[in-house]
């Protein structure tokens, strides 16, 4: 089964979409046509800057660029964890924190599932663990992002109730406990969804580009699941590392809690 290619010009139908979707925001005056075609923009020129860098790096096939890819997304996604979070934690602490969580568990997973499951020659061919990689980044960063604002949300909220707490002789985990469920719930929500939607509500992205591409679509099912599954996992253990360690850095050694330590507004 051939590609059908698509010319620029047909992308620029498709691109009047987007801007019909903007005059209506505008007529409905949302406040947000500048941010919608702004979002727009940046797609196209991230996603075309991308392409050649991903081209390069197929006909390259070393590690070393593999691992600085990966760097480069790593550090993106860190930030934009960071940016997410209304109250967040001072001194680099929010940045570091998400950033070691999406290390630890999507690099971890890409690696094993590469070497376990997939296993094509070498390793890290970059047609495999770039865009495994990245699937798994965006949907931790995600994940991570959400649990950590929903938690310093919920305590700079609740910082008199905790403190009582405190004072009536709980320890840290213990008044703390329901915020970190409740946090570490709302970054798992997401990939719940997606998972308990999958086949029957959307055709998750993968599936739908393999199909496109030409792929059988019961190979194009295979391989959707294991994205499913190693989604899942990055997600849920970096959203549970990231709380944890953002909850045990709201506290210090005399188990008080530090409101200080967050910074109000996102500042």
């Amino acid at each position: 089964m051939s590609v059908i290619e698509l010319s620029y010009g047909e992308l620029a139908l498709a691109s009047l979409l987007v801007l019909a979707l903007g005059v209506v925001t505008a007529l409905a005056r949302l406040g947000m046509t500048r941010s919608l075609l702004v979002a727009a923009l940046r797609t196209v020129v991230q996603l075309a800057l991308i392409g050649l860098v991903l081209e390069t790096l197929f006909s390259l096939e070393g590690p070393w660029w593999v691992g600085l890819m990966g760097l480069i997304m790593l550090l993106a996604a860190g930030r934009e964890v960071m940016a997410r979070q209304k109250h967040r934690l001072t001194g680099g602490w929010a940045f570091g924190i998400g950033t070691s969580a999406m290390f630890v568990s999507a690099f971890s997973v890409t690696v094993l599932t590469l070497v376990v499951v997939i296993g094509p020659e070498p390793w890290y061919r970059p047609q495999y663990a770039i865009p495994l990689l990245g699937m798994l980044l965006g949907n931790t960063m995600t994940g991570v992002a959400l649990g950590l604002d929903r938690l310093t949300e919920g305590v700079w909220r609740q910082r008199a109730m905790i403190e009582n707490r405190l004072m009536l002789g709980e320890p840290w985990r213990e008044a703390i406990g329901e915020l970190r469920r409740d946090a570490t719930r709302s970054g798992l929500i997401p990939i719940v969804n997606a998972m308990a939607a999958a086949g029957i509500v959307s055709l998750p992205g993968m599936m739908t580009g393999q199909i496109l591409a030409g792929s059988p679509p019961a190979l194009a099912v295979k391989y959707q699941i294991l994205i499913m599954f190693t989604v899942a996992a990055g997600t849920g253990f970096g959203t549970l590392a990231a709380v944890s360690a953002a909850s045990r850095r709201l506290f210090d050694e005399r188990e008080r809690l530090r409101v200080d330590r967050l910074a109000a507004g996102g500042g």
